[in-house]
């Protein structure tokens, strides 16, 4: 067997589960649940910064959201996606988590790769915007204003398209560890345990 076909063979045997959601919605604490039972982890979002931080650019919301905007416009709507394929291949686990899923041409360049499921997860836009306060990360939201052009220019790369058409929708308005139960069970019945 050629070593290509082995390759594709290993890909086929991958599964990657995408959580999606706005900012805020909960995505890094699901992915802290999976992190918990020993599943592989991959941000999007760490692309963007790292690709920020390797620009020179201090990590603003402004100087994040433009250079999100500009990687796909020089690159394609699936180059975050495409990024993070190297990842992915790298690891050992045979279910891999991806955070952060923002169109459907991400979903569909992993898509063309591997066995891929989505998960959504959705929070009302206070609650969102009062947590993204409180996380206080360098490229979050410090007004209401901020929040909203935020929200918009994530709409705007497809963000709904992929919660819309989400194969497991989860509403996130409790507690951190009401979340990750919700997400374990909801990993526990896709069998990615």
């Amino acid at each position: 067997m050629e070593l290509g076909e082995v390759c594709r063979q290993m890909q086929s045997n991958k599964r990657v589960i995408c959580i999606s959601g706005m900012p805020g919605a909960g995505k890094g604490v699901a992915a802290d649940a999976a992190r918990q039972l020993g599943l592989s982890v991959l941000v999007l979002g760490d692309v963007i910064r790292e690709e920020t931080e390797r620009r020179g650019l201090e990590p603003t919301p402004k100087n994040v959201g433009a250079v999100m905007l500009q990687v796909r416009e020089d690159e394609g709507p699936a180059a975050v996606a495409r990024r993070l394929l190297p990842k992915i291949e790298a690891s050992t686990s045979v279910t891999v988590i991806v955070e952060g899923i923002r169109s459907l041409d991400e979903l569909s360049e992993l898509r063309s790769k591997y066995e891929v499921v989505t998960v959504a997860i959705h929070a009302s836009p206070g609650t969102r915007f009062q947590r993204l306060l409180s996380r206080n990360r360098s490229d979050d939201p410090r007004n209401r204003a901020t929040f909203d052009e935020r929200d918009l220019r994530e709409l705007n790369v497809g963000l709904g398209q992929v919660i819309a058409l989400a194969d497991v929708v989860l509403v996130n308005e409790g507690s951190i560890e009401a979340l990750q139960t919700t997400f374990k069970e909801a990993l526990s019945k896709l069998n990615a345990q």
